[in-house]
């Protein structure tokens, strides 16, 4: 990559509000980002949990039913209805409605379609409108708005 041009990225991001700039062409990449003045940025350190904090926390094991499912079951005795299951596609918080003064997007009996928004999930300040891949009705919705979900967690149970 050509220098003049890397000097107009730091020149970009010196002028812009971003806090990093990543350019790729071909098989080159240049990434850039911006160090607060009077700070440093510190190296990233990996550090291993202590051998007693690994032996208390056991991984579970999938069973052969959460494998053939390709996605983790809950207990039994669940009272989660049978049909699609709608999984959070990122990490972030999950909300029901576009702001709290707004009714939600779905409710439990409503009929959706495909493509269709059934919530947002947050994450950097970035709001995802989480779409039905199916059209079918609403069983259930099984995150309660406003709370932190993980990647693939079931959020809702379209029939």
């Amino acid at each position: 990559m050509d220098l003049r041009k890397i000097k107009k990225l730091i020149d970009l991001l010196e002028e812009s509000n971003l806090a990093e700039i990543e350019i790729k062409e071909g098989e080159e990449s240049v990434r850039l980002a911006r160090v607060p003045k009077g700070s440093y940025a510190p190296q990233p350190q990996m550090y291993a949990a202590a051998p007693e904090q690994r032996a208390a926390a056991p991984m579970p094991m999938a069973s052969p039913t959460e494998s053939s499912t390709g996605g983790s079951a809950k207990p039994a005795g669940n009272d989660q209805p049978e049909g699609h299951v709608m999984r959070a596609p990122m990490v972030g918080t999950f909300y029901t409605s576009p702001s709290p003064d707004k009714p939600a997007f779905v409710t439990v009996g409503q009929t959706v379609k495909a493509g269709e928004t059934l919530a947002i999930i947050e994450a950097m300040k970035m709001f995802n409108p989480i779409e039905a891949d199916v059209s079918g009705t609403i069983l259930a919705v099984l995150t309660e708005s406003g709370s932190p979900v993980e990647f693939d967690q079931p959020l809702f149970v379209i029939g």
